[in-house]
């Protein structure tokens, strides 16, 4: 049986770097889920339509291509919510389900995302549920926009991740949930390192049972 861990959590908890280097180290695929719904919602940006368009936003997920996941407009307030618009409709969640899972199917891999444990691979070997406080999340999402050039103040970004936090949670579609049998990882006192660290203390007992 192939290896899948699952990674899920709130936005700038820590999940996308973590999973990219446990992916490393385990020698497996990785797999940003996020990445998905940006482009979808991106692609409904650029046609200046509401994401939250069921339908529209249904059609953009169906015409999805690899291509689409490597644009460099991906990241950033707008693309965001955009993000968070598109994945609370199910037909869209729908419609990426099967992508996720033949990505893992045959060699395995690591994603991260907010329904991985619970929805997309709820029989996932290693589950991890990575979180922190809305304050050090804000701050690393802070040092993230102003590494990339993007001017933003902490309460405006702080207010930004709240109501993502509200609007993922609060979907009908796949809520952001820990699943019954995923570990909490909490990173709000822990470095890059440090919580690479711990993960990698709390995976490796499973793998090798």
């Amino acid at each position: 049986m192939t290896l899948v861990i699952a990674i899920d959590g709130p936005a700038a908890a820590g999940k996308g770097t973590l999973a990219r280097r446990l992916a490393m180290a385990l020698t497996l695929p990785y797999l940003d889920t996020g990445l998905l719904y940006r482009a979808v919602g991106r692609r409904l940006l650029d046609r200046a339509v509401d994401p939250r368009d069921a339908v529209l936003a249904e059609a953009a997920a169906r015409a999805l291509r690899p291509d689409d996941l490597h644009r460099p407009d991906l990241r950033g307030p707008a693309a965001d919510m955009a993000a968070s618009e598109v994945a609370a409709i199910p037909a869209v969640r729908a419609a990426l389900l099967d992508w996720q899972r033949d990505f893992a199917r045959e060699a395995g891999a690591v994603l991260d995302g907010r329904d991985i444990g619970t929805v997309v691979f709820p029989e996932a070997q290693i589950k991890l549920f990575v979180t922190a406080a809305l304050e050090e999340r804000a701050r690393r999402r802070l040092a993230e926009l102003h590494a990339r050039g993007v001017a933003a103040v902490l309460e405006q970004v702080e207010t930004e991740l709240r109501l993502r936090d509200a609007q993922d949670r609060g979907r009908s579609a796949a809520p952001l949930m820990p699943a019954p049998d995923a570990i909490l990882l909490d990173t709000t006192r822990l470095d890059a390192d440090a919580a690479f660290a711990q993960a990698m203390a709390l995976v490796a007992p499973r793998i090798a049972g």
